[in-house]
């Protein structure tokens, strides 16, 4: 794994798994599309087994879980096959689980006190969360200045419009987007149309593939 989770794509696929069927072939078209990273919410019954599809199925995707907020999670993540985790807040408990884990991690923070939290504890990557609801791009840019070692991927209400002016700022490695995978076109398996958004998030040429065969 990269030293930096914060440094391996732009945009990190924020997705949300409710037809195990679904999750290899959306993991193969973010990988077609540019974005070989995908995190998936712990917010179904079968997001668990979700993750162990990809881990074992598309070995070239950095497959995570998202939405920790137990340290029990956080072993059923790593059990499943979780290879990253992301929590939308934190606490004691659970930052020393995510810190045990053996795998990297981005603890939510929404505020310049849970910011200088994690900090204190020794780690300067986090999550923004909910990004826009919390001040978004111009919260981030004015908190770059009094805690400069913090680096953060915002998620939470950023859209391929937005997502460009948190991109921009020193202190945001990458975004957590959910725009690239939407209801519809996963109720529609319309994997092209995953790989297109995937490319333009990526910046790349989407990889073609006949999904009929």
């Amino acid at each position: 794994m990269p030293e930096s989770l914060l440094s391996i794509v732009p945009v990190v696929p924020v997705v949300v798994i409710e037809d195990l069927a679904h999750a290899v072939p959306v993991a193969r078209a973010l990988v077609d599309g540019g974005l070989p990273m995908i995190e998936l919410t712990l917010r179904t019954p079968v997001a668990l087994d979700a993750i162990a599809a990809i881990a074992a199925e598309v070995p070239e995707i950095l497959v995570g879980a998202g939405t920790i907020v137990t340290p029990g999670q956080v072993k059923q993540a790593i059990d499943a096959g979780a290879e990253f985790l992301v929590s939308p807040g934190c606490t004691p408990a659970l930052l020393s689980a995510l810190a045990g884990s053996g795998v990297g991690f981005l603890p939510g923070t929404a505020t310049v006190s849970e910011a200088m939290s994690v900090l204190e504890a020794g780690y300067t990557e986090m999550k923004f969360f909910p990004a826009e609801a919390s001040g978004g791009a111009a919260y981030l840019k004015s908190i770059a200045s009094p805690l400069p070692a913090a680096r953060f991927c915002p998620t939470g209400g950023i859209t391929a419009t937005t997502a460009a002016s948190y991109l921009a700022l020193p202190n945001v490695g990458c975004v957590g987007g959910s725009w690239l995978t939407p209801t519809h076109a996963l109720a529609d398996k319309d994997w092209d149309r995953i790989r297109r958004l995937a490319a333009a998030a990526s910046g790349s040429r989407p990889v073609e593939r006949d999904d009929s065969a």
